[in-house]
């Protein structure tokens, strides 16, 4: 009876600390799914763990998250080198994942965070134990000392990587604003739909100008028009299967196929309008692009 209850009372004490390690997995990882897995990973260890000599319970769990998110990024980096021997030894590559594997409600949710996205963005960039080094310390206040013990690095290495990850970071292109990017790229889509014209030239820039590659063309799609009157002429009345999708974390939108994306559309925004469009249909291309559908 003892037992049961202390088990209880350390589940609740676990959930209390969830949506944190919640957060911390995610902004190490970058997947929901992922951080999911990292955080239950935890729970288990916490189970089989002497709770009795643990001091801190906030900064365990988050040591102990830290570690396996390590090993999830160590071990990702190597499947990605994998893959690419395999690339470079057979000529044609393994089809690809479905454009909006990742597209639950929930990560919707998360993409959606302007900063947050983009943040993941740069954050991909990093190495693993930059990466680590960087979240724990400058998001979540962990101290160099208990990251050095996960990395298993000095105190002092640690926080040097965290210095060059905040460095990258920082030395990164601005973090596109996209509340701004899905305010205007929604409207596009909407005036587009209901063949607004005159709201569609306001939206566009006078001297946008709109391409598409070969394969875009092949299923309808002008090759190139400049000008907003001759791009509002194109998209008025039409883009009606186009869903609104953050396309290598611009918003931007997608033709989609029986849940595989056929055509991506990439926007460039100055000054709230549109000064570029840009149609993807290329398999390989669309394969290089990271696609999350928002809608």
């Amino acid at each position: 009876m003892v037992a049961m209850y202390e088990s209880e009372l350390l589940a609740g004490r676990f959930e209390e600390k969830r949506p944190r390690l919640q957060a911390v997995a995610h902004r190490m990882l970058g997947s929901a799914e992922e951080a999911e897995d990292a955080v239950q990973e935890a729970w288990i260890r916490l189970q089989r763990a002497d709770v009795a000599a643990v001091e801190n319970l906030d900064a365990w769990l988050t040591t102990v998250v830290g570690r396996v998110c390590l090993d999830i990024l160590r071990a990702r980096t190597r499947r990605e080198e994998l893959f690419e021997e395999l690339l470079d030894q057979h000529a044609d590559p393994p089809p690809a994942a479905p454009a909006d594997e990742a597209a639950d409600p929930e990560q919707a949710a998360l993409l959606a965070d302007s900063v947050g996205k983009a943040l993941l963005v740069v954050l991909d960039t990093l190495e693993p134990d930059e990466r680590l080094a960087f979240v724990l310390h400058d998001m979540f206040a962990v101290p160099f000392s208990d990251i050095a013990a996960v990395i298993e690095r000095s105190p002092a290495a640690t926080r040097q990587l965290a210095s060059r990850a905040r460095r990258r970071v920082q030395g990164a292109s601005p973090l596109p604003d996209l509340r701004r990017q899905h305010k205007v790229v929604s409207a596009f889509l909407t005036a587009a739909r209901k063949g607004e014209f005159d709201r569609l030239l306001a939206l566009l820039a006078p001297d946008v100008a709109m391409r598409a590659d070969a394969t875009a063309v092949s299923i309808g799609a002008a090759q190139a028009t400049h000008g907003a009157e001759g791009v509002a002429r194109i998209f008025s009345g039409g883009a009606q299967g186009a869903r609104l999708a953050l396309v290598d974390g611009a918003v931007g939108a997608v033709w989609q196929a029986k849940a595989r994306t056929i055509v991506a559309f990439g926007f460039t925004l100055e000054d709230g309008r549109i000064t570029a469009i840009e149609l993807v249909g290329e398999p390989g291309r669309l394969e290089e692009l990271d696609i999350a559908v928002l809608e």
